[in-house]
């Protein structure tokens, strides 16, 4: 039932792009307001947003609140203000009251405003979003985010995009929210005034991750991102839990937490109800003729188990006993090609649509995925930062890494670097299409550019995302100077060509026929909301090249 006297109807925004990042949304006293306190809502309670796009067709999104299933209508307008598509769709409990209806029959490459209207006239706020182009395409371009941890700060980056008002597409490559209960990471002392998080608690229930949903769409540049752009979402671990994959995950203990696989299976629902995406857990975007964007799966399908060097060491305290067992390893179970990211089945699938998109004349082949492809060691240079004043945890990793690095093993066994024969089958098959790849990432918190390599031929190039919020290497490594140590990483690792380990930020990704281009654009701070730029770095690749220009 609707309140007898609903809030104003949201105004009706112009197409103008401009005068549409004037119009505002929500503010941050109503974000940190405890969801307990919003129980009694109604009718449209948090913004729009849409997702999926092609050539003819977009998701929309937006939620309705009501005291029984209701009828919403929907209605797409083209740049001319005429309607071009339209319909009902149902808010029910069932899904937690999101509702997502796909509008089609668009025209391709345009821009188009969006809007749901309930039975008493009340109406959204007002979307806009974009159809992929169809043939030929001159030039597109996406902002790139990954790591967005609400306790951290304010996601500042995704109020600098929407205010820049110069992207198609909005790419999201994971770790969207974060399961993590208040006081844990970040901790209470780390925590920035006025980020509340919902429930108090680590989420493990269907309705945990609702409520974390929830509270993440109160945030008011989350919320006008959305409104403006369409949007490719990837999920990563923390969307489920930490270090996640097929079986199980690190931060999830089933005495205490239940059976992972329905953890999985609630936490991927609630995933699904509260972002504009579809139900494929894997797909592919036509860029006209300028590329394909290839939306992988590498955390809950089919991964196996992350190796541990901590696991391989236990028992172990010698130097040569060390090496030994770090050297066996290396030779034999690091090896083992029935370790799989991927899984036969979405192997198959991106082998063939790689072939198929340079039969089709497409300049690039772009994967969007979760961790870092780029293989890399830790550098001497971070031995002499390992100190009793560091965590606990952070000691062991750093000290694990070294031995690691120096057993010839790379430093992070939850990257493409832990599956090294599953990687190379990728390699292979983008060599055999003569793809020119291009691998957006996210995941690591610090900003990288790698040449990947196969053999001795060269494959492609990887972007590596700054994370939106999440702290990256200068919270544990403060102590070595950033520059020097990106030099030390650079020196160690033969593909790593720059990096940055200081700032928080997002990448804006121009597609061209001749180049791509990613520029790092760094956030002055995530501790008070501001969308002032610190710096910027621009890193390209020369289609067919495969390498980059720094």
């Amino acid at each position: 039932m609707i309140p007898t006297e609903p809030p104003a109807a949201a105004p009706l925004l112009p197409l103008d792009r401009r005068s549409l990042l004037r119009g505002g949304l929500l503010g941050t006293g109503l974000f940190a307001m405890p969801l307990s306190a919003q129980s009694g809502e109604r009718g449209f309670t948090h913004g729009v947003a849409s997702g999926e796009p092609t050539a003819s067709s977009v998701l929309l999104w937006s939620r309705y609140q009501a005291e029984q299933p209701t009828m919403v209508r929907w209605e797409v307008k083209d740049s001319a203000g005429r309607v071009v598509a339209g319909g009902e769709v149902e808010a029910t409990p069932e899904r937690d009251w999101c509702i997502k209806p796909v509008a089609t029959g668009l025209e391709p490459g345009s821009w188009h405003s969006y809007r749901f209207i309930d039975s008493a006239g009340n109406v959204s706020p007002e979307g806009r979003t974009r159809t992929l182009p169809e043939g030929p395409t001159d030039r597109f371009r996406m902002a790139v985010f990954s790591c967005s941890n609400i306790g951290f700060g304010w996601f500042n980056a995704y109020r600098h995009a929407a205010e820049a008002d110069e992207f198609d597409l909005v790419v999201h490559t994971g770790d969207y929210l974060y399961e993590y209960q208040p006081g844990n990471y970040p901790s209470t002392e780390q925590t920035v005034a006025g980020r509340v998080l919902n429930p108090a608690s680590e989420i493990v229930t269907l309705a945990d991750y609702r409520a974390r949903h929830a509270i993440y769409r109160r945030d008011p540049d989350l919320q006008r991102l959305t409104q403006l752009y369409p949007m490719i979402m990837v999920w990563d671990d923390h969307e489920t839990a930490n270090d996640s994959y097929a079986e199980g995950a690190q931060n999830h203990q089933p005495d205490s937490e239940g059976d992972w696989s329905m953890r999985k299976r609630v936490a991927l629902q609630a995933y699904r109800e509260w972002l504009p995406v579809s139900d494929a857990d894997w797909a592919s975007y036509e860029i006209g003729d300028l590329a394909t964007i290839f939306r992988l799966e590498t955390r809950l399908t089919a991964r196996a188990k992350p190796f541990s060097v901590a696991g391989i060491l236990a028992g172990k305290s010698d130097p040569e006993t060390v090496m030994q067992a770090l050297t066996a390893f290396r030779q034999g179970d690091y090896l083992d090609p029935s370790r799989s990211m991927l899984g036969t089945v979405q192997e198959a699938w991106l082998a063939e649509g790689l072939k198929a998109s340079r039969v089709a004349g497409k300049q690039w082949q772009v994967l969007a995925q979760q961790v870092l492809m780029g293989s890399s060691r830790a550098p001497s240079i971070i031995e002499a930062a390992i100190s009793d004043r560091l965590p606990d945890f952070v000691r062991q990793r750093l000290a694990a890494a070294m031995m690691a690095s120096k057993a010839g093993l790379p430093s992070n066994m939850d990257a493409w670097d832990g599956y090294p024969v599953a990687r190379e089958r990728l390699f292979q098959a983008s060599l055999e299409a003569d793809a020119n790849l291009v691998v957006l990432t996210g995941d690591t918190h610090n900003a990288w550019a790698f040449e990947l390599d196969h053999g001795g031929a060269r494959v492609g190039v990887e972007f590596g995302g700054q994370s939106v919020s999440s702290p990256g290497l200068e919270t544990y490594l403060g102590g070595i100077p950033a520059d020097r140590l990106a030099k030390g990483m650079v020196d160690e690792n033969p593909q790593l060509k720059w990096m940055d380990s200081a700032r928080r930020g997002y990448m804006a990704v121009e597609l061209t026929p001749a180049r791509a281009t990613s520029e790092y654009r760094f956030m002055d701070t995530v501790r008070q909301r501001s969308p002032r730029l610190f710096g910027t770095k621009r890193v390209s690749t020369a289609a067919g090249s495969r390498t980059l220009d720094i």
